[in-house]
Order: C-alpha cells, then structure tokens, then sequence
C-alpha cells in the first residue's frame, strides 16, 4: 500500500478543464490505492508568472477541502518543516520526509492529504 500517491497532470500540456478532471483522478487514484497523500505535478507555468493550471488546481483544491472532500494541500513553495501544515502532514504520512521536494519551494507541485 503506498503512502503517497504521485501523479502528473501537466505532462502533455492539458487545457485548464483536462488537468482538473485529471486532479480528481488522481485523488480517486490516491484513495484507491490506499494513499494517505498525493503528490500533484502540475508544473509552475512556462510564462514565468505562475501557470493557469496550478491556479486552477490550487482554486479546485481549496473548494474540495471547504466541502470536506480532502484533508488538505500543501502548495509546494511551502512544503517545509516550518510550515504547521507540512508538520501534520509529516505526523500523518511519514513517507512524506523522503519526499524530494521537502525543503526545495517547488512551486510546481502542490502535497494533497487524504
């Protein structure tokens, strides 16, 4: 069973709409397996100023965690030991200290608890 589940949605370039329904696939792929945590690649955005992708990823999160649907997210920029949030998710998936982006502030991945 594997504590954390690792999904790339930015790959093949998606639109908006495609990388949200991939969102959801992914978490229902999470649970499925048994994942406490998914680990969400969605890229930073080629323009410098941050993707329409992670926007929308991160907007659809926040509306799953306000209906319950999630634990919480964890936007990878503040995936770090100083970060409350980074600290339960750790408590409650300790597969997570492996995690190659733990402490990087990769802005292109965003940690989904389950």
């Amino acid at each position: 069973m594997p504590a954390i589940y690792t999904a790339d949605i930015k790959s093949d370039m998606p639109t908006a709409g495609q990388a949200l329904r991939r969102v959801d696939m992914a978490l229902a792929t999470g649970r499925m397996s048994g994942a406490a945590a998914v680990k969400l690649i969605h890229g930073y955005g080629s323009t410098g100023r941050g993707g329409v992708i992670r926007t929308q990823a991160r907007r659809h999160l926040g509306e799953l965690l306000a209906k319950g649907k999630i634990r919480g997210f964890i936007p990878g920029e503040d995936f770090s030991i100083f970060n409350e949030s980074t600290r339960q998710a750790l408590q409650a998936c300790p597969s997570l200290r492996q995690d190659s982006d733990l402490e990087r502030s990769n802005n292109g991945i965003t940690i989904i608890m389950l």
